[in-house]
């Protein structure tokens, strides 16, 4: 737990940090390399056990739906290739007003940091490509 209680995901990097680099099975970030998927919100960025969007499920994603204040957008980036995301998954966050966009891993790396560089409460759940 962090000291305002709130519970940190394993791997957990406090604070907003773009994405530096991505591929060969991970992401850069903070002057750190992390193989393996990542979820990225303004509290801090953290491991992700997703390696494939056909295996994502709404408890994949809860953290960002806890994210308070509220996100505004939460990027998926879904792999190499573009992938739909199932509506079961983009409910909830319609339901609490916060746009879904899946995009490849790349896209949504690329947009995040520029949402992130124009200060917008976003979100990036993004799986790792080679």
């Amino acid at each position: 737990m962090s000291a305002s209680g709130a519970v940190q995901a394993p791997g957990f990097v406090p604070g907003r940090s773009p994405i530096d680099a991505y591929g060969r099975g991970g992401f850069r970030f903070s002057g750190m390399s992390h193989v393996g998927s990542i979820l990225a919100l303004p509290s801090g960025i953290s491991a992700w056990p997703v390696s494939s969007i056909s295996l994502l499920q709404p408890h994949d994603l809860a953290l960002a739906l806890r994210e308070e204040p509220r996100l505004d957008v939460l990027l998926i980036g879904t792999g190499a290739e573009i992938a739909p995301v199932p509506d079961a998954l983009r409910r909830p966050f319609r339901e609490a007003g916060i746009s879904v966009d899946g995009m490849q891993t790349g896209a949504a790396a690329r947009t995040y940091n520029v949402m992130l560089a124009e200060n917008r409460r976003v979100g990036a759940a993004l799986i790792a490509v080679e």
